[in-house]
């Protein structure tokens, strides 16, 4: 997937100067790029762009970046793959356009140079973040794709403006500051990710998916952000023009996207593979790879010997099915409490999913047979797959058959009625939820770690996300489709696409993700719920492809996720690391956080009287990062 990064300063600069700044940015990228670097310098305005490769396609010179288009007038470093390139090749080359390589890349350069890049930027199909230097307007453009697949953050340091792949390579210049944005941390702490578009540092921000931003000079405030593809439009539009045919034509069109998705990222020039869970998701995206490869598909799957986390046996049998070479490998606590110590480093901004851990060690895994892997995330999020869904339709059917303000009454008994500490808090959990006055509130309420982050963060007060801006929510749809927009729109891009990017990405291994192709996305959002949501059970029409390839016996299970036992690891083995980022001196001499409340969390969970690991894995994983970074 490589990584890029650059930066315009004022005034021009001197060549030397610059080439030594952009190099010590882009040696920060090595891990997303170990085959080829590059840079690119136009001293006079002060422009440098750095690139470092991991070589899919075409693997020659000729897809060397940073890279010029044919003219000369544009200078590209791009990060990703677009997985149609062939197509528009084709198309292209009937233009009269010349290629010198085999590259998606040159002929990115091509569609810019004849359709200009917003119009260029539409026809693209797969996973990219652009950044595109135009020598005749001495313009400045950064693209993400639709769903934020791809990660880029940019910024300001004095006058100069600075982008990159990884937080890091902004960091590493020398006019970077390192302010800790609070507001930031506060949403952390709340979703265990920072969201887009804010980032950890005061100034630096990430570009929001499906966006393009452009800059004509390096001391001025650039546009804002312009969207080229809204995920709130095409909830809209599935709202307003649903899928009309029978179960059986949805699912048709729906296999035929799939296999089309896989078909092209199955493309590539160097050893490829697939996670495999044995869910769903997965042995979707592998029974058709396997259905359109001459030969198995190698699959990859970790084990724990703890049975509650294990999916190697379920994996392992869809496997046999499907007839895949197939590699598992179980890890014992320690190869997984050995990846702590990595985890700033790896993900570069507080991140504190715990199933980034055993995601590390599947990319690590994979990455000893191949060097890409196709992946089955999104398939919750498309097609109402998570269980809390329809558990929180339920919840609040019942609920509001109160009327609001009885419910407040009996909040507010609640709250002042809990005797002994348990109870107490067992109350007051109960009364804040009766007191919400929206489903949505419910909803953001349940996904939370820290409820009340501002109890928690010194000067922390939470900006808007789009959990809390209804301005920004699609119109039409019920409450689960609501539910399923707000995770797309935030879980999807700014955890589950950023574990495995970071995790994949540590051992440069890339992840290829196609039931998020966008044909499928909007596809999936024009179907009328009866296609996902069936008998109490979410993926229906994913399912219905899959039973084709796949008996559902072996699918049909529990979701069980993808963890790791922290709770207990925090009680034993981890103990003294924790203490020692908890300690209650530290936290006060720190100045980020109330040390109080987080205390009390770590004497209840060592006592067992609650499980807080998730409270305070956040916290760990914020005190892991300022002592790597601070």
């Amino acid at each position: 997937m490589c990584g890029l990064t650059g930066y315009w300063q004022k005034g021009g600069g001197r060549v030397p100067d610059l080439e030594e700044q952009i190099g010590r940015m882009t040696g920060t990228l090595v891990h997303r790029g170990p085959d080829d670097s590059g840079t690119w310098i136009d001293a006079e305005c002060g422009v440098a762009l750095g690139f470092r490769r991991l070589a899919i396609l075409d693997l020659t010179p000729t897809g060397h970046q940073p890279m010029a288009s044919a003219s000369g007038r544009y200078v590209m470093v791009f990060n990703g793959e677009v997985y149609n390139f062939a197509e528009l090749r084709t198309e292209l080359a009937e233009r009269g356009d010349r290629f010198r390589g085999g590259s998606d890349t040159e002929v990115m350069l091509a569609a810019i140079e004849a359709w200009g890049v917003e119009a260029a930027t539409q026809r693209f199909v797969g996973m990219f973040a652009i950044a595109l230097w135009d020598r005749q307007e001495r313009q400045l453009t950064l693209v993400r794709d639709r769903l934020g697949k791809q990660p880029l953050y940019y910024g300001w340091a004095g006058t100069t403006f600075l982008f990159g792949s990884e937080l890091k390579a902004l960091r590493a210049h020398r006019a970077c500051g390192a302010d800790i944005n609070r507001g930031a941390l506060s949403l952390f702490l709340r979703q265990g990710f920072v969201p887009a578009p804010y980032s950890i540092y005061q100034g630096l921000l990430q570009l929001p998916p499906g966006c393009i931003l452009r800059i004509t000079a390096p001391d001025a405030l650039p546009a804002a952000p312009q969207p080229y593809w809204s995920l709130r439009a095409i909830a809209e539009r599935g709202a307003r023009e649903p899928f009309a045919g029978s179960d059986r034509e949805a699912t048709d069109r729906l296999e035929a996207l799939l296999r089309d998705a896989v078909r092209l990222r199955m493309v590539a020039d160097v050893p490829l593979g697939a996670f495999l869970s044995g869910g769903v998701d997965s042995s979707t995206v592998v029974a058709l790879m396997q259905a359109q490869s001459a030969r198995p598909v190698q699959t990859f799957t970790i084990g724990f010997a703890e049975s509650q986390y294990d999916e190697a046996p379920h994996a392992k049998e869809v496997a046999r099915h499907l007839g895949t070479a197939h590699t598992e490998l179980y890890v014992t606590p320690e190869h997984a409490r050995d990846v702590i110590p990595r985890l700033p480093e790896i993900y570069d901004e507080p991140f504190a999913d715990i199933s980034q851990i055993p995601t590390f060690l599947l990319a690590q895994l994979a990455r000893r047979h191949v060097t890409v892997s196709l992946s089955g995330d999104g398939g919750d999020e498309l097609f109402a797959g998570y269980e809390r869904y329809a558990g929180t339709e339920r919840y609040w059917q019942r609920l509001s058959r109160i009327p609001r303000t009885v419910r407040n009454l009996i909040g507010h008994g609640m709250q002042s009625a809990g005797t002994g500490w348990r109870l107490g808090r067992l109350l007051a959990r109960r009364a804040d939820l009766l007191r919400l006055g929206t489903p949505e509130e419910f909803y953001l309420r349940n996904s939370s770690q820290w409820k009340t982050p501002a109890d928690v963060v010194i000067g922390g007060s939470e900006p808007p996300t789009v959990f809390t801006d209804p301005a920004r929510w699609p119109a039409g749809g019920g409450l689960t489709e609501r539910m399923q927009f707000l995770d797309a729109s935030s879980y999807l891009s700014d955890d589950i696409f950023t574990k495995v990017d970071r995790a994949s990405m540590a051992v440069s291994l890339e992840t290829r993700v196609p039931l998020t192709d966008h044909r499928v996305v909007e596809f999936a959002w024009s179907l009328p719920r009866r296609l996902k949501v069936r008998d109490g059970q979410g993926k229906w029409i994913l399912r219905e492809v899959l039973d084709r390839f796949v008996p559902r016996a072996l699918v049909a299970r529990p979701k069980m996720g993808f963890g790791v036992p922290m709770g207990a690891w925090l009680r034993g083995p981890l103990r003294d690391w924790a203490e020692a980022l908890l300690a209650e001196r530290r936290l006060r001499d720190e100045g980020c956080f109330h040390p109080a409340p987080i205390r009390d969390k770590w004497r209840e969970h060592l006592s067992g009287e609650s499980d807080s690991e998730y409270y305070l894995w956040n916290v760990l994983m914020f005190q892991a990062w300022l002592e790597k970074w601070k």
